[in-house]
């Protein structure tokens, strides 16, 4: 784990539902530095620095294109 990176930060165990399911279908290993905390205890959130996306630095272009994408593609109706 030592050359895990972070590349994201979220606030809410809600916010990673979807990221989680894209990473796994695309095969690229990940782990989330407090995620079990703050699905426990949400409001330890600041406290803790929130929810730390943690990805190989080699996955670290086509994890941003993903994020990239998943951001652009937010619409609100």
């Amino acid at each position: 784990m030592e050359d895990f990176q972070t590349i994201a930060i979220f606030n809410y165990s809600h916010e990673i539902v979807v990221l989680k399911h894209i990473l796994d279908q695309e095969e690229i290993p990940y782990f989330f530095e407090n995620e079990i905390t703050l699905a426990v205890v949400p409001f330890y959130s600041n406290a803790l620095g929130g929810i730390k996306l943690k990805v190989h630095f080699n996955d670290f272009e086509k994890v941003q294109q993903i994020l990239d994408h998943l951001n652009n593609n937010l619409t609100i109706v």
